[in-house]
């Protein structure tokens, strides 16, 4: 087999730049060569940034493909990695059972399901301390903005509660094959000091979504449709919009929806 057939549906293309995909394993932190650390590559296709990981001694790699045609491919050119390479769908992995230890997440994420491989390390915070993916640039000034932007929105609140997040370098559309419509970029989260926060974290995701799920909405109104009136009570944030809160306002605002809900 002497290369993979880029799918449509699964959203891949193929990196196809060494450097850059060098630069994107350089990114991701490891243990030792005594302890090295776990590290899971979502979505390998050819393997074009799995030879640099598997060329670090502080890192142990595995990989997730669910493209059975770049497992075959995989299996032919890295065939050392064959016992850790798995033909699995990431989204539908049990992290837990298989990395007890925790794990870091690396790979040129696929663009219709990169939302999803942030709210799958969201779900897994404790065992997941640091993840650098290629994504959408969209996407990935998404994740990193700060509140007051347009592009402040429930993936940039939720995950920049637990994470600190960095917009590492922008990749333009020629070094992939076949060439995407749009730029790349490359991000890489770290977990922050956040043990829990001050407030029902279920909650709390609760609201974030509900306060931008009419985020041209204040959040009077916004808030009234998730969780009925409150009783007729108000809040000082009620007459501004989801976008301008920062995490620590969205802690007290739950806290202050939990005080408040009316009991069905």
């Amino acid at each position: 087999m002497t290369e993979v057939r880029a799918k449509k549906a699964l959203g891949q293309h193929f990196l196809t730049d060494l450097n850059i995909a060098r630069k994107i394993a350089d990114a991701l932190s490891g243990g030792t060569p005594e302890a090295p650390a776990a590290v899971l590559e979502v979505g390998c296709g050819m393997g074009v940034l799995t030879q640099f990981l598997l060329q670090r001694r502080d890192i142990t790699t595995w990989g997730v493909e669910i493209d059975a045609e770049s497992v075959d491919y995989l299996h032919a050119h890295y065939p050392d990695f064959t016992p850790r390479l798995l033909g699995a769908d990431f989204l539908k992995m049990d992290l837990r059972a298989q990395f007890p230890d925790g794990v870091r997440i690396i790979g040129n994420f696929p663009y219709n399901i990169s939302s999803q491989i942030f709210f799958k390390v969201l779900e897994n915070r404790d065992l997941v301390p640091e993840c650098v993916g290629m994504i959408q640039r969209e996407v990935a000034v998404r994740l990193a903005e700060g509140p007051g932007s347009k592009e402040y929105g429930i993936l940039s609140v939720l995950l920049q509660a637990w994470y600190d997040i960095e917009y590492l370098f922008t990749v333009g559309e020629k070094v992939f094959n076949p060439p995407p419509k749009v730029k790349s970029a490359v991000v890489r989260l770290r977990r922050n000091g956040v043990t829990r926060l001050a407030c029902d974290e279920a909650l709390f995701i609760r609201v974030v979504k509900a306060s931008f799920g009419q985020r041209r909405k204040m959040l009077r109104n916004a808030l009234r449709a998730a969780f009925c009136d409150f009783g007729g009570a108000e809040h000082p944030f009620f007459s501004r919009r989801a976008e301008t809160l920062p995490v620590a306002e969205f802690v007290e605002l739950t806290n202050w929806v939990e005080a408040h809900i009316v009991r069905q």
